[in-house]
């Protein structure tokens, strides 16, 4: 039984995470599956993104380009594999909670890693971690308490005479696990059909939207949450009540506007309620209609002061004089 723990502290308290991105990729022909892309990102930085507020963040693989910065390891030999891998990267860690990824997880979120990390901490287990679509564990999608591993690394350290080769339910088995379901943050990228899977996947119309705005952000080297329902109604409001060319132009100028007052979301909603009300006012001015006795031109007359213009007549006789 463990302490009662307020919610706040539960998300605030630390933790490190270690990246497994190492292996052979066997199924995929020995591809650099870290660096297969699915939405424009790299699977590794795709993960790294899930757990960008981790204390250390050890991927244990070669040194590569990421998105964020990052603490290199290697097991030894180089593909010992899981286990020896992740040995290795829980030697750069301090925190008492750990996250443990695989490098091939396209659906995995922060929340994921919250929920994680959440259920591990308010449990007296010793690791949360994911079942599939099937019910089978994924030991790569999981928290754990950093001490129980190192009990159990060095147990089978002492039994085997070594890490290497061992698969990792010899580890996990001895440890005392919660299982969560979930068949969307747990599926993994081991075959081309998963990719293919993956890929086809965010370009649904119920996700492609996030996913566009996820993968600008992390190009972007933003960190940014906004309601994008305002900006598209917005962009709407201004493609119709102006002209379509306005919608791209207008919201670029909201988003230009809230950083230059150095604003977050709310600096963003107040410019784009705005733009919004500007451009309903100017569709106003186009839609609405003139008095329908209104006489234009004999207003202006009257106003210089001329009288209207008399009808011409036809010419008369000369008159003789």
């Amino acid at each position: 039984m463990t302490a009662y723990e307020p919610p706040d502290a539960v998300l605030d308290a630390p933790y490190d995470a270690v990246v497994l991105a190492g292996g052979a990729a066997r199924r995929l022909g020995g591809a650099d599956k870290p660096g297969l892309r699915v939405g424009g990102r790299a699977l590794l930085d795709r993960v790294l993104t899930a757990c960008a507020d981790a204390g250390t963040t050890v991927v244990v693989a070669d040194p590569r380009p990421t998105l964020r910065p990052v603490r290199w390891a290697r097991e030894d030999p180089p593909g010992a594999g899981p286990v020896a891998a992740l040995d290795a990267g829980l030697r750069h860690t301090t925190a008492d909670a750990v996250v443990v990824l695989s490098a091939d997880l396209p659906f995995l979120e922060v929340a994921t890693v919250r929920r994680l990390l959440t259920a591990l901490r308010t449990s007296g287990a010793e690791g949360v971690l994911l079942t599939d679509a099937d019910g089978r564990d994924q030991p790569l999608v999981a928290a754990y308490r950093a001490p129980a591993l190192r009990r159990e690394l060095s147990a089978l350290t002492n039994e085997h005479g070594g890490l290497t080769g061992l698969p990792l339910r010899r580890l996990t088995a001895a440890l005392d696990l919660t299982r969560v379901p979930d068949p969307v943050a747990s599926f993994d990228c081991d075959t081309w059909d998963d990719l293919a899977t993956a890929r086809a996947r965010i370009r649904e119309h119920g996700h492609v939207l996030d996913e566009w705005i996820s993968a600008v952000k992390d190009e972007l080297g933003i960190d940014l949450d906004v309601d994008t329902g305002i900006l598209l109604d917005l962009a709407r409001d201004a493609a119709h009540g102006v002209a379509r060319p306005a919608a791209p132009l207008t919201t670029f100028l909201v988003g230009y506007a809230a950083a230059q007052g150095k604003g977050g979301p709310e600096a963003v909603a107040e410019a784009a309620r705005k733009a919004t009300a500007l451009a309903l006012r100017w569709a106003d001015e186009e839609t609405s209609e003139a008095p329908s006795d209104a006489k234009p031109d004999a207003k202006a007359d009257t106003a210089s002061g001329a009288e209207p213009d008399a009808p011409a007549s036809a010419p008369g006789p000369d008159v003789a004089g």
